[in-house]
Formats: C-alpha cells, sequence, structure tokens
C-alpha cells in the first residue's frame, strides 16, 4: 500500500506542477504571489519580483526557477528511497527482493547523477527565504498593513519548505562535517545538533512541505478565478 500511495501522490503533484508551470495565468492576486512562481524574474509576470529577464524571455516565467527546487527534490536522499522502492521497486522495501536480477545501486548512470543532491541544496536554499518575503509583503493591502487568509497559507508554506531545506542530510553535512572534533567547533557542533533534530523528521516535513506548496498555488488559482473571497482578519 506504502508505494501504491506513493506513486498516486507523486504523480498527482507531477502532473498539477507540470500543468501550473504552462498555463502560465492565474499565479497573482494582489498581494498573493503563487510560490511555483516566485521569484517572479520577467517582465511577462504578472507581478515581477524582480525584472532579471527583461522581454528577452517568452516562456511561462516559472520555467525559469523551477529546476531548482525540482532539482533539489528530485534528488533528496528520502525521495530518492521513496520513488525507488514505488516507481522501480528498487527495493520495493527492507529485506525484499529487487525487481532486477542485477543491482547497481547509483554507481552507473543515469542514477550516478544523483551526486548533484549537494549542489542543487545550494540553489534550492535561498527559495524559503524569498517566499518568507512573499509572505511579508502579503500583509500589506493596498498600502495598508492587514492580514488575509491567504497571508498564513504563504507564509505557512515558507516556514514549511525551510523546515525541509534545513532538516536535508546535505545541510547536516554542511555545518558539522568536514571537522574531527565537533567539542573543538562549540558552534558547529550546536548547528549539527540543531540540524540533526530536524533531520529527524526529515521524511515528514518532506512530505508536508509537498502539500503546502501545492496548497499555496492552489489557493492563489482559485483566488485568481473567483471561485470565493479571501477572508480578511484585519
Amino acid at each position: 500500500m506504502e508505494p501504491l500511495v506513493t506513486v498516486g501522490v507523486l504523480s498527482a503533484f507531477v502532473v498539477y506542477g507540470t500543468f501550473v508551470a504552462f498555463v502560465n495565468t492565474d499565479y497573482f492576486v494582489d498581494p498573493y504571489l503563487s510560490p511555483f512562481f516566485s521569484p517572479c524574474l520577467a517582465s511577462n509576470c504578472e507581478e515581477a519580483t524582480w525584472d532579471l529577464f527583461g522581454t528577452h524571455w517568452g516562456f511561462s516565467p516559472a520555467l525559469l526557477i523551477l529546476p531548482f527546487p525540482l532539482g533539489f527534490r528530485l534528488t533528496c536522499y528520502y525521495y530518492r528511497k521513496a520513488y525507488y522502492r514505488s516507481f522501480l521497486w528498487s527495493p520495493p522495501a527492507c529485506a525484499v527482493s529487487d525487481f532486477r536480477s542485477s543491482y547497481t545501486g547509483e554507481t552507473k548512470f543515469p542514477l550516478i547523477l544523483q551526486n548533484v543532491h549537494r549542489y542543487f541544496f545550494f540553489l534550492a536554499l535561498p527559495f524559503p527565504i524569498i517566499l518568507l518575503y512573499d509572505a511579508l509583503r502579503a500583509f500589506r493591502f493596498e498600502g495598508e498593513f492587514g492580514m488575509g487568509l491567504g497571508t498564513l497559507i504563504l507564509l505557512a508554506n515558507a516556514v514549511l519548505l525551510g523546515l525541509y531545506t534545513l532538516s536535508c542530510h546535505s545541510c547536516r553535512h554542511l555545518v558539522g562535517g568536514g571537522t574531527n572534533l565537533l567539542s573543538q567547533a562549540p558552534i558547529r557542533r550546536r548547528l549539527w545538533g540543531l540540524s540533526t533534530r530536524l533531520n529527524a523528521r526529515h521524511m515528514q516535513y518532506a512530505w508536508i512541505s509537498l502539500f503546502g506548496v501545492l496548497i499555496a498555488d492552489l489557493y492563489v488559482r482559485l483566488l485568481a478565478n473567483g471561485v470565493f473571497s479571501d477572508p480578511r482578519f484585519f
């Protein structure tokens, strides 16, 4: 059942994410910007975060930034385990025979490319900060301070993505690796301890943050299509 659920959820997310990336509409309702399009870097954005590409980019602006968080998730140690077991049956579970007669792990092409994960970590690291910036911007409505339900959804999404990113094994290695005695590096030891505690829940953060991104985009999209109005708290 677990591989079946994993296949269903990840496949649905890929289909939804592909649709969102290419449909290129209904991703901004002032002051809410969908996380699939943040930061928005071209002139054809409904609301440009930073206009770095001007009019030279004629495709969906989501395609400029999605490869970085997508590459981070795709090569994530937990997700690799999840989709190897569910999609490839390699292996389907612990102490269960592999679907194939031979097993090479990640030692040959193309799976050896999974080792770029540590570099995708650095590329994905700014995104929770940028999404937090978007959430803080969502406290302003027509120049006045306020808060709507969408504000809380964008804020929760930024926090969840931050927890997922900082609980990554590569983050734990970054702050605590490369030293023989952590006792001689007290600051790094504290950071490593914090990352280790987060890392213990990396699987939960991986799934919750995945749904967080989807819910945030879907909320903005439904607002843009007039399905309902954004509840304002003040």
